[in-house]
């Protein structure tokens, strides 16, 4: 392994699992980690996120030669400017972000004289902070790591390597495809996650709280997927807000077909249009993302939607 030293920015459910991870898949590699939160620091420290718990963040990158930013989207510039001197000349700097070419802006802006390289990590579960991480996390998950056309092909090498050590399986793309492709699969179910849930609770009132005794299936699934970090969506969607709206676009034009389509009892669209989505299921368990059994096999921690 190419590093020695990583440090870790952020100690919640991304975060802590990469220390974990790393422990039990690197164990020749020495990790150090910080987190803005002192209650954070201290159950880290309690449950041995990572080797060092550091009180700040300049002490914790001192000798790193990677250091990863698992902080909420629109943190990580104000997470990144004061580490410029601290973090040394020759480290990778990355990060576990949901939307890439934001994020690269702002990591690129606070460390200029760094090389980054940003990744996505696409796992994840409802749950956050340091109780969430878990060390098999990323295990045949996709980690999508997005470089900038002018970059060190050697510790771009080494950065998938290291991903790959911890169990992922790494795709490298444009951060603004990256951003593209996860506003269908990712930001988008959230949103209407979010919605959904949302529009139960304002009935309420009204069904007399018959929506959360009667919850079936699919209600339950949109109620975990919407237990996801608020502070982190809050900031997915305003950072990669122009791939999300042409995607929520596109996703009302077709909400309106079936609308149409169940008003004047259209049964051979609704039909077609079932049955291909739900070849589309069948695909995703056949990859290995997710599984068939009615729990999702999210009992063995094999990483969920929610967080992603």
């Amino acid at each position: 392994m190419s590093f020695e030293r990583v440090a870790i920015i952020g100690l919640g459910l991304q975060g802590g699992s990469i220390g974990l991870a790393v422990q039990e898949f690197l164990p020749g590699v020495v990790t150090t980690g910080y987190d803005i939160s002192p209650e954070y620091r201290a159950r880290a420290a309690e449950r041995g996120l990572v080797h060092t718990v550091c009180d700040t963040a300049v002490e914790a990158v001192q000798g790193a030669d990677l250091v990863i930013f698992c902080v909420p989207p629109g943190a990580m510039g104000e997470a990144a400017a004061p580490l410029r001197e601290a973090i040394p000349a020759h480290a990778l700097v990355s990060d576990v972000g949901s939307s890439k070419q934001a994020i690269a802006k702002a990591l690129g802006e606070a460390l200029p004289d760094h090389l980054v390289i940003p990744a996505h990590p696409v796992a994840g579960t409802e749950n956050s902070g340091p109780d969430a991480g878990f060390a098999h996390l990323f295990r045949n998950r996709w980690c999508i790591v997005t470089p900038p056309e002018q970059t060190d092909l050697l510790k771009l090498s080494a950065l998938v390597e290291f991903w790959e050590t911890l169990g992922a399986n790494v795709e490298i793309m444009s951060a603004q495809h990256h951003d593209l492709v996860l506003a269908v699969t990712s930001h988008l179910p959230h949103l209407i996650a979010y919605t959904i849930v949302g529009t139960a609770s304002d009935l309420e009132d009204v069904t007399q709280s018959e929506v959360i005794k009667y919850s079936a299936g699919g209600f339950r699934d949109f109620t975990r997927i919407a237990a996801s970090d608020p502070t982190m969506w809050r900031d997915v969607f305003l950072s990669n807000k122009d791939a999300v709206l042409t995607m929520l676009q596109r996703f009302t034009e077709d909400l309106t077909a079936l609308q149409r389509a169940i008003r004047v009892g259209d049964g051979d669209m609704l039909f077609d249009h079932f049955a291909r989505t739900r070849a589309i299921r069948r695909s995703i368990i056949e990859e290995g993302q997710d599984d068939s059994r009615p729990d999702f096999g999210r009992g063995d921690h094999d990483g969920g939607a929610g967080g992603d």
